[in-house]
């Protein structure tokens, strides 16, 4: 799905900045599995829909960061260790030191009633065998991956 020119400078601008103070940046995303649905937002900036997430802040385990995010993003809290599906290299918008890790729940609660605000325009449960036609491409090989049991890549 390709970027949008501000979405592009936006991203690329971070990435930058990113790149000048740090070689790696760490980030997560969360799988949300209610039965056959899978839950997903879609941003104000970045085209498609994708798993709920962001950046590890320091101090922060990626594990924490993930349950964190879940509930800024979604109102939702995680209850439960989840499992670690993978960890992927993002060379999303031309970058190559962004690292992913994804985890999945199973187990988790209305803590907040989600309102869409200037970072998160909708939010949305999707059945895994019916996913939105602009579900970003690795959020759908993901869904693929834990649905399908297949390896996962080393990319997202």
């Amino acid at each position: 799905m390709p970027l949008t020119r501000y979405q592009s400078i936006r991203t690329r601008l971070h990435l930058f900045q990113v790149g000048v103070r740090k070689r790696l940046t760490v980030g997560v995303r969360a799988v949300l599995i209610d039965g056959r649905k899978v839950l997903m937002i879609k941003h104000t900036y970045l085209p498609g829909w994708q798993f709920p997430g962001g950046g590890v802040e320091p101090g922060e385990t990626a594990e924490v960061s993930a349950a964190r995010e879940v509930m800024e993003e979604t109102g939702l809290a995680t209850h439960g260790r989840p499992a670690l599906h993978g960890l992927y290299l993002n060379r999303v918008a031309g970058g190559a030191r962004d690292h992913v890790a994804v985890y999945v729940w199973r187990e988790f609660h209305v803590q907040h009633q989600f309102k869409p605000n200037f970072e998160i325009a909708a939010l949305s449960w999707f059945d895994l065998d019916a996913l939105p036609d602009d579900v970003e491409p690795g959020t759908a090989r993901r869904v693929r991956e834990i649905l399908d049991g297949a390896v996962p890549d080393a990319e997202w």
